[in-house]
């Protein structure tokens, strides 16, 4: 599992260019995936929704924009200066349709009640975890009965684009990122990091195991990305 200072330190080092490198690495795609994490998640019409490892806020935006007015979102997450960008990027937006803020929290040992969250959202940060088991507890404990996780993460892409994939995450990435946020070092942390995680089919077998048993998953991309979602039982502690 991943050392959490040193993903803190990291993620504090490439902020300010992190939606850039995004961007540019995934020739625009993780729009496309965001959007299909936000529309799962607006399907429900949830009141409460945290989302952790916020970073920049993409999704938490992307969420107060789709959900009906009154929805609040709470943006989480354990890096200050991901969340200097976020809460900077607020100010210059336009108002959105839902309230938006944004709080530094440890996804293992989040400072919410329980039951407190309609849905919970996590884009390419269960990754990023030192105890994946323990993040998806937390995150099943804070949600309420019937409340739905969305987990939106790289994972082990189909056999006949694997080899270009990892030549392009492993060699390429680096160095293209390394030019955009002077830290290629990182984006050699992304490769080693998404080799080491489990398939679509593994993390699902993961999430039912930590009380989502209705949980299903969706591969996008050649299987690059998957967007697993599932329900906190009702009635079940």
């Amino acid at each position: 599992m991943p050392d959490p200072a040193a993903v803190k330190s990291m993620f504090g080092r490439i902020a300010r260019r992190y939606d850039l490198a995004n961007r540019v690495l995934s020739a625009g795609i993780d729009i496309t995936w965001r959007r299909r994490l936000v529309e799962a998640v607006a399907a429900a019409a949830p009141r409460d929704v945290l989302d952790l490892a916020t970073g920049s806020g993409d999704v938490a935006f992307a969420l107060a924009r789709a959900l009906p007015g009154g929805a609040r979102i709470l943006g989480m997450d354990f890096s200050a200066p991901m969340l200097d960008v976020a809460r900077a990027r607020k100010a210059r937006l336009k108002r959105t349709r839902s309230a938006v803020e944004f709080a530094q929290g440890d996804a293992l040992e989040l400072p919410l009640p329980d039951a407190s969250q309609d849905a919970v959202t996590i884009a390419f940060g269960l990754r990023n975890m030192a105890d994946r088991a323990r993040c998806l507890a937390e995150m099943r404990r804070v949600l309420r009965p019937g409340g739905r996780l969305h987990i939106l993460e790289f994972s082990q892409p189909d056999a006949w684009v694997a080899p270009l994939y990892r030549f392009h995450v492993g060699r390429i990435a680096p160095l293209v990122a390394g030019a955009l946020t002077g830290d290629g070092g990182a984006y050699r942390y992304l490769a080693a990091s998404i080799e080491a995680f489990p398939g679509a089919q593994a993390l699902l077998a993961e999430v039912r195991s930590a009380g989502f048993p209705d949980a299903t998953v969706l591969t996008m991309t050649q299987g690059i990305v998957a967007l697993h979602s599932g329900s906190r039982p009702a009635g079940v502690s």
